[in-house]
């Protein structure tokens, strides 16, 4: 696993934040596994960065306490969790009233994968022979792609495609995604967590390719090296987790 952030070429602030997390025990790493869990925040002044780590820190609060055997229903419950502490949070301090963020957040026990998602930061599977997105963005250009209105491809430079349409800290409720059934990796797979700061500057071709020829922590530099190359106009941030025999 290897993890890499970075403010980008026109932004302050990093918003983005980050984790990953194991149990020291071998009992609690048994029944839990790995997370991990990337948070791109949104709001002024500094909401976005007090949005986006209030959600990892939820997120990880919940499942390192969580005594449920079940973790995808622990993942929900966390960014549930996550979403209600920023509202309280943006309500204490009214400097940050209306920041959200973006999360996804996965488990990983032994090679059963779980995650829970809100928002347009991505989860990529990465194998030999295929890239797949696991996640769908929630956001006013992915659902004019889920209409046939906009084309996938031209996604990721449409104008309008940072207009979220769920978000944590965002609204009344949050229904995060999820997948019908955990699903079983095979040896050699790759997950790639990115917020947009990459994938709108980074395809699937170019971000398998370069995943499938390096290093966890090599894939990091020159996936963050490739965005910045590309004018870098937002925040950076890429985890990649590899399945080993």
């Amino acid at each position: 696993m290897a993890s890499l952030t970075d403010v980008g070429r026109q932004r302050a602030n990093n918003e983005d934040s980050y984790l990953y997390w194991e149990p020291d025990s071998d009992d609690e790493f048994r029944r839990k596994g790995r997370l991990a869990v990337i948070a791109d925040g949104m709001g002024g002044y500094e909401g976005g960065q007090e949005a986006s780590r209030l959600a990892v820190e939820t997120v990880r609060h919940v499942y390192e306490s969580s005594i449920d055997g079940n973790p995808q229903v622990t993942l929900l419950e966390a960014l549930e969790s996550a979403h209600q502490n920023i509202q309280r949070y943006g309500e204490e301090h009214p400097m940050f009233h209306g920041m959200g963020t973006t999360c996804t957040a996965l488990s990983l026990i032994g090679r059963e994968l779980c995650f829970a998602h809100v928002g347009d930061s991505r989860l990529y599977l990465v194998r030999p022979d295929t890239v797949s997105r696991l996640t769908r963005d929630h956001s006013y250009v992915g659902r004019l792609v889920e209409s046939g209105i906009v084309r996938s491809e031209d996604a990721e430079s449409h104008p309008q495609r940072h207009i979220l349409t769920a978000a944590l800290g965002s609204g009344k409720e949050v229904v995060p995604d999820r997948p019908e059934r955990p699903l079983t990796l095979e040896e050699g797979d790759t997950l790639v967590l990115c917020t947009d700061g990459l994938w709108s500057l980074v395809g699937e071709q170019d971000l398998a390719k370069v995943v499938r020829s390096s290093t966890p922590a090599k894939s990091c530099l020159a996936l963050v090296k490739m965005a910045l190359e590309r004018g870098g106009p937002d925040n950076i941030t890429v985890l990649v987790l590899r399945i080993a025999a």
